[in-house]
């Protein structure tokens, strides 16, 4: 897909989304959308995270770049999530649900942390909406979001884990 690859890094699952198209209209399923749009654990919280992650790692060309691009798969999804939302809402987003970290080892944590939180959300979502059109969108983004996994572990290992490791081991004291 493209924008979705760089450097080697893919950033998105392979296979084409679904049709973007509820078989009927349905009150619930539409909250549980419009929760994915803008709840505290919801794609705009993920565009914000990944956008802010971007902006504070840009001393690590590396890692702003990852965060670029996962942003922008994020973004897609918002899209999904949004096509049928209506008014009504009773708490708009706000980006106080945001955690602001300046280092690097704490920003990857919250995003596996969101990631993971967002995966077990669209699965139980997903056992309990009826309509396939949804359940299949919910499904393809939650393959993303693995995919978003294995991205931030690798970028974790080779950014942070090798110098949190030193860090931790740190400069031996004592005896002589």
């Amino acid at each position: 897909m493209e924008g979705y690859t760089s450097a080697g890094m893919v950033f998105a699952a392979q296979e084409p989304y679904p049709p973007v198209q509820a078989e009927r209209p349905n009150h619930r399923y539409a909250e549980a959308m419009l929760d994915n749009v803008g709840g505290s654990n919801s794609e705009m919280s993920a565009v914000g995270l990944y956008f802010y992650g971007h902006l504070a790692a840009l001393e690590v060309p590396e890692a702003a770049e990852i965060f670029h691009r996962i942003s922008l798969v994020e973004m897609h999804h918002l899209e999904i999530f949004a096509w049928g939302v209506q008014q009504g809402r009773k708490r708009w987003w706000t980006p106080g649900y945001l955690q602001y970290q300046r280092r690097l080892g704490p920003m990857i944590r919250i995003a596996v942390r969101e990631e993971k939180a967002s995966i077990r959300k669209y699965r139980a979502q997903a056992r309990w909406i009826g309509d396939r059109n949804i359940v299949e969108n919910l499904r393809r983004i939650i393959q993303d979001e693995e995919q978003h996994l294995v991205v931030l572990g690798q970028l974790y290992e080779t950014c942070v884990g090798t110098e949190e490791a030193a860090v931790r081991s740190g400069p031996r004291h004592g005896g002589t």
